[in-house]
């Protein structure tokens, strides 16, 4: 069986995911587990604070790449 690779919302389906990453407190409030997730502690406090670049930033990388790639 192959594995499944790591999507950007804890491994929802790509249309659940967009719809959490369109929903600006979801994606603020998904974006900041996902990096703690990862292990990225200084971007998920950042994203804490500069939560309105994060949902852009985090939005047009989902939709780009289908997964959270820039600032993760």
């Amino acid at each position: 069986m192959a594995s499944k690779t790591q999507r950007a919302y804890f491994g929802l389906e790509w249309i659940i995911s967009l719809i959490i990453a369109i929903i600006p407190f979801t994606n603020i409030v998904g974006g900041i587990l996902v990096r703690l997730q990862r292990g990225n502690i200084l971007m998920a406090v950042l994203n804490f604070f500069l939560a309105f670049i994060f949902y852009w930033v985090d939005l047009i990388s989902f939709i780009l790449h289908k997964d959270l790639k820039w600032l993760v």
